[in-house]
């Protein structure tokens, strides 16, 4: 299985883990539109990262549903939290706002020069919008957004994956872009 990638000057990786330990830069969150943090990945952003997280994000909302917004990453190792609004407020997703969160992710981090960034699964939690799709919808939209922006400052993109099968969606779909 395909765990790593690269694409110009930029490196696509898989980990399994907890997206609230990464490392890098920034940690995208799976938002709905009011940026309101309940449970599944913004819940575990607002119960290690606190609650400054969230009131940031409110500030700023609402936003439409495939759009993104950057705030402070709080108590977390990251320095932004970039939350993308994969679904509305009705907690509905869709392949189309999947793909546009995933790319208005990207471009916020080009215009604060984000070097590395980790994605969930967008949507396949409170969503419940099936992985292996989410896979392909956004893998193909980071191989578009690197095909296009070439002078990306972004030099990892990781996806931080929660459990075996997702991890095993992914690293299916990125073997095949090969």
């Amino acid at each position: 299985m395909v765990s790593e990638r690269t694409v110009g000057r930029t490196v696509i990786r898989l980990r399994k883990g907890d997206i609230t330990a990464f490392e890098g830069e920034a940690i995208v969150n799976a938002a709905n539109s009011s940026l309101w943090m309940g449970s599944g990945v913004a819940g575990a952003i607002r119960r290690l990262g606190g609650e400054s997280i969230e009131r940031e994000a409110m500030g700023k909302a609402p936003i439409e549903p495939g759009e993104a917004v950057v705030t402070d990453a709080g108590a977390l190792k990251a320095r932004y939290v970039i939350h993308a609004a994969a679904m509305g407020d009705d907690l509905a997703t869709s392949e189309a706002l999947i793909r546009a969160a995933t790319q208005n992710s990207l471009y916020k981090c080009d215009e604060l020069n984000i070097r590395s960034v980790a994605f969930p699964a967008l949507g396949t939690g409170v969503g419940r919008f099936p992985v292996d799709k989410c896979a392909h919808a956004m893998i193909d939209e980071v191989f578009l957004y690197l095909q296009e922006e070439t002078d990306t400052s972004l030099r990892e993109i990781v996806f931080c994956l929660f459990g075996e099968e997702t991890y095993q969606s992914f690293s299916k779909v990125l073997e095949k872009r090969g």
